[in-house]
């Protein structure tokens, strides 16, 4: 592929000051965007249960979860369990690793939890955390 094709892919056409679609945008959209129709099946101390029907909105161009949003889930849902151990805010996510095992299709059910092993309410850090997603 040339590289001005993968360029043109990339940089989306448009003056840089103009306002475009994306600018009307809300605030912070992303999250529900990712979030939307996830529901709570289990919540207490340092774990959240979760189930999610996989939506179209999220897919890749292979028609499967796209990977960036699996780790944006873990990223948002991870923040929730640091909420269920008492910490009154979730800091900041300094380093997110996400081994794929398989590809999570359109309108399966996929079950996924957290589980915080080992919080640091002072210093706002996680150890030890674990994400799983199954059918």
């Amino acid at each position: 592929m040339e590289f001005e094709t993968i360029k043109n892919y990339l940089e989306k056409p448009g003056k840089k000051d103009e306002p475009t679609e994306i600018h009307k945008l809300p605030l912070r959209f992303f999250d529900a965007f990712i979030v939307h129709g996830l529901r709570i099946d289990q919540i207490e101390h340092g774990r959240v249960l979760c189930s999610f029907n996989v939506p179209q909105r999220l897919l890749n161009t292979a028609n499967t979860l796209h990977g960036g949003a699996i780790a944006s889930l873990v990223d948002l849902v991870g923040s929730a369990v640091v909420f269920t151990v008492g910490a009154p805010s979730t800091g900041v996510s300094v380093e997110i690793n996400v081994s794929y095992l398989d590809a999570a299709l359109p309108d399966v059910l996929r079950v996924m939890w957290l589980l915080l092993c080992y919080p640091d309410i002072e210093r706002k850090r996680l150890y030890g955390c674990r994400f799983e997603g199954r059918d």
